[in-house]
């Protein structure tokens, strides 16, 4: 029975770099020919077996402590570094990026929903003997609200649909040009069009309401 290696033709390290493009050389021509120092300036050392990560650690804290003669820890010139705590780190950074994200992204859900609103609010004046028409030929008040209810959800929808075509588009874009790779759900869709229609919603219901209470006489002699 034949057993067959298998192998990565990209292979790639911990931060996703490209390790064929890597070149290994002595540190001692590095440092003379290439970058003209004459120290390290990163030691990389692995464990024999993971319960060992932590203790490694300490020891290697130990040894540079002591080839550097520093004798209080608040003066360490060296930082050591576990594979957890680096992980934990770049777990740290996305979360930061994760708020960051979120804030921007409400702060234009509340740009976008006080435009509808002033949008909505203008076209409640400019359409005023029409409300009031309406209302004298039999229209009832949640008719009116439901009618500039379902303008307000229709102009952020429409956003909505801009926003997603943009960002897939934008994603398209960065996974050709540059070899990001991006996956695009159908749950965040969704969510996207949820999210807008909630906002045209809310920011729509005070011109609905302020429309669906006007007095149809006053309304009518509206100039």
């Amino acid at each position: 029975m034949r057993r067959r290696a298998t192998y990565d033709q990209h292979p790639q390290g911990q931060w996703g770099d490209d390790q064929d493009d890597i070149i290994i050389a002595p540190y001692t021509t590095i440092q003379k020919k290439l970058i003209g120092q004459t120290y390290l300036r990163q030691i990389m050392i692995s464990a024999d077996r993971p319960e060992n990560v932590e203790r490694t650690a300490v020891d290697s804290t130990r040894v540079l402590r002591q080839r550097h003669r520093i004798q209080n820890p608040e003066e360490d010139d060296f930082t050591v570094r576990t594979v957890e705590e680096m992980a934990q780190t770049r777990v740290q950074l996305a979360q930061t990026m994760t708020g960051l994200l979120m804030s921007v992204a409400s702060v234009s859900l509340l740009v976008g929903g006080i435009g509808i609103m002033n949008i909505m609010l203008v076209s409640v004046t400019e359409r005023t003997r029409e409300i009031g028409l309406r209302m004298a030929v039999g229209a009832r008040t949640r008719d009116i609200l439901r009618q500039f209810l379902l303008e307000a959800v229709s102009l952020s929808a429409l956003g909505g649909l801009a926003g997603t075509a943009l960002g897939i588009g934008i994603s398209r874009a960065l996974a050709t040009l540059m070899g990001w790779p991006t996956l695009i759900t159908t749950s965040s869709i969704v969510l996207a069009f949820a999210f807008a229609a909630a906002v045209g919603v809310f920011f729509g219901f005070y011109p609905a309401q302020k429309a669906a209470n006007l007095d149809p006489i006053d309304a009518l002699r509206y100039e």
